[in-house]
Order: structure tokens, then sequence, then C-alpha cells
């Protein structure tokens, strides 16, 4: 075979398919175009390797047809901008879908935990069942304050932090059950009226809310959204809509399911301030507006700049491509 006269009568064929490749944007008879002349370009490779072996033309060749090969499969996204992305647009998309849902879990298990309190508190014989009074004077007295800082800080926040960690992501992820949220719930509103009921028996109830407020502003937040991220999942499949239950589960899962790896690092925040702020010497002011200003930031993200990505069409999900194909349906 004479390369050069290969060469020479492929020539603009193959410049062709080049600039095709190096295009920004593709329309539909480009990208058709492309496909034909890389499938017309790889025919032409192989002739030259099957008749002259490896030659400076088939390298040439073989680069050009790599170039088109990445234009019409794609290269993965630049990591950096999904980070970005996921940040900026899908996170706060998911956390805005959630806003009255998750008002709803705080309001229930405020009332929960304050039911919990007034009646343990009012009646002196409920309060007796739970233990003596000697623990309870010692945790009255010794034990609520001593629990933030008889641990080193590093390690106490960090046990914390996984710990909120690890149920957010339960909430989440068994929220489908429909009874997994509910009894976490039902769980920690319990956990929070018995320990106000006993601070409030003995005349603790400034120390109650003083230890409490810096980092449990942010943490019982974080932990109200992941409830109504995990109940979200469950009516979607209780009540789909115009969509199918498998088409609404596998939306919804994925979208929310972004709620529990964006609420790790929220927690993160809530477990620096509890095993660095709530025990350290500093006057109360400031260590309740540190856990104010961690809470307003973290509302202003869900809120504001979660309005913002909803408004741009945001769901929290994958991008079209990634989520794979969806069937039409009626509505």
């Amino acid at each position: 075979m004479d390369l050069d006269a290969l060469a020479s009568a492929r020539h603009d064929d193959w410049e062709r398919l080049d600039a095709l490749a190096k295009s920004r944007r593709l329309g539909g008879a480009e990208a058709d175009e492309l496909i034909e002349r890389y499938q017309a370009a790889a025919s032409d490779l192989s002739l030259v390797q099957t008749t002259a072996g490896s030659t400076a033309l088939g390298d040439r060749l073989s680069i050009s047809l790599a170039r088109a090969r990445l234009k019409f499969t794609g290269v993965p996204e630049n990591p950096l901008r999904q980070l970005t992305r996921f940040a900026l647009m899908s996170l706060p998309a998911a956390l805005y879908r959630l806003r009255w849902l998750t008002l709803a879990v705080a309001l229930a298990t405020f009332a929960v935990a304050a039911l919990y309190a007034w009646w343990i508190g009012g009646d002196p014989r409920v309060l007796s069942t739970l233990g003596t009074e000697a623990e309870f004077r010692q945790i009255a007295e010794e034990g609520f304050v001593a629990y933030y800082s008889e641990n080193p800080a590093a390690s106490f926040a960090g046990a914390v932090w996984t710990n909120n960690a690890w149920i957010a992501a339960q909430c989440v992820a068994f929220g489908i059950l429909g009874v997994w949220v509910p009894w976490i719930i039902l769980q920690n509103a319990q956990s929070l009226g018995i320990t106000a009921a006993i601070m409030f028996a003995y005349d603790e109830a400034d120390t109650f809310f003083l230890y409490i407020a810096p980092h449990g502003l942010l943490e019982l937040t974080c932990v109200f959204v992941a409830a109504a991220a995990g109940l979200r999942i469950f009516w979607a499949w209780v009540a789909p809509g115009p969509r199918s239950r498998g088409i609404a589960l596998a939306e919804d899962a994925r979208s929310l399911f972004s709620v529990a790896i964006g609420l790790v690092f929220f927690l993160f925040v809530s477990g620096i301030i509890e095993g660095f702020v709530t025990p350290a010497p500093w006057p109360w002011p400031v260590k309740i507006g540190i856990g104010v200003l961690a809470l307003a930031g973290f509302l202003a993200y869900m809120l504001v700049l979660g309005r913002r990505a909803w408004r741009a069409g945001e769901t929290g999900d994958l991008v079209e491509f990634d989520a794979g194909a969806t069937r039409i349906v009626s509505g």
C-alpha cells in the first residue's frame, strides 16, 4: 500500500474529524458526522496497521481517533466541579425541600419533651420510678455539667460527632420503613424531657438550658432535618402522586440521601462546639452566641441558598445523565 497516497486521499476527511473533535459544541447533524467519520478513520487505521505495521501515519491517526472517541463518549466530570455543585446547588435544594417538615418534626419533638417533663416533674411518684434521690441529685448538681468535661475535648467532640452522624444516617437510610423515624423522635424527646424534669426538680433549670444551648441549637436542628428526610422518603412510596412508586422512591431517595452526607459536616461543627465551647470557662452570652451564629449559618444555607437553588430547578437529585432514563407519566 502507498501510505502517501492514502494520506493524500484521506487528508480532508481526517482534518474534518479533527475539527469536529475539537469543537466545543456539536449539533445533531455534526454529532452524526463525527460518528461516521470516526468509523471511516478507524477502518483506515486498521488497513494501515494490517499492511504496514507501526508507522508515523498510524500513530497520528490513532491520536485523532482517541480525541474523537472522547468527544462522543465523554469524560468524567471534574471532581472539584462536582463538589462545588453538591455544596452550592444539590444539598441546599434538598434541605430547602424539607423546611416545613423539619419544622413539624421540631415542634413534635419539643411537644413530646415538654409533656414528659411536665408529667414526670409534676408527680414525685413518677420521678421515683426512674431512680433514687441520690442518683437524681448527683445528676443535677454534678453529673450533667461533668458530662461535658470528663473526657478530653477532642475525643469528646469526635465521639458526639460520630454518634450524631450515625443517628442522622439511620434516619435517612431506614426512613422508608415508616416506623424508624418516629421511634428516634420519641426516644430523643423522651430523653430530653426526662433530663429536663430532673434538672427542674432540683432547681437547675438555668444550668440545663445554658449547657444545652451552645451546641444543641445546631445539633437538634440537624437531627430534625435527618428525620424529615427519612419521613419524606417513606411518603414517596406511600403517596407517589403522578409518578410510579419505583420512580418516586428512587428520585426522593437519591436527592435526600445527600442530606445524610451534608449533615455530617454540620454535625462536625456542632461536635466542635460541644467539645470545646460548651465546657469552656467563657461568659455564657459568648458561648450561646457562637451556637446562635452556627444555627443562623445553617438556616441561611438551607433557606436562602436552598431557595435560590430550588428556583434554578435543582431538587438535590443526580443530573439527568447520571440518574438514568425516566418514564413519561401523566399529569
